[in-house]
């Protein structure tokens, strides 16, 4: 297996995913707060991954149980039931803007990740 493919860049690969779409959700709740009847979007990712990774654990062929979770991980979308207002709409945004500041941040950091990966590599190639 080479670094390119390696868990702990599909791992960066997979978050990377999964902050996007989180981030997109954001934006779109936070465009449709006037909408009456608009169910705010959730993003989830870790705690399925978490409870799939424990699984692989406990497996025989943990090294290979634990890619299988990596290759099949995926953020899931749904809608919050949680309405506090009159118009049935389920957006607060300041809730949704302290996400999306918060989201960007993580962005940055495994953003951060990647290129220090990738720098590691490049010295390798270059042989430094």
């Amino acid at each position: 297996m080479d670094f390119l493919s390696s868990n702990s860049m599909l791992m960066l690969e997979k978050s990377m995913g999964f902050l996007w779409t989180k981030q997109a959700a954001g934006l779109d709740n936070i465009a449709n707060a006037e909408t009456p009847n608009y169910k705010a979007k959730v993003v989830t990712f870790e705690e399925t991954f978490r409870e799939q990774l424990e699984q692989a654990a406990r497996a025989n062929a943990p090294k290979k149980a634990v890619r299988g979770v990596l290759s099949q991980a995926d953020s899931n979308v749904f809608e919050a039931h949680e309405v506090t207002r009159m118009d049935e709409n389920g957006v607060n945004v300041t809730e949704q803007s302290t996400e999306l500041v918060r989201n960007a941040y993580q962005i940055q950091y495994v953003m951060q990740s990647i290129s220090s990966d990738l720098t590691i590599l490049r010295m390798a190639v270059r042989g430094q």
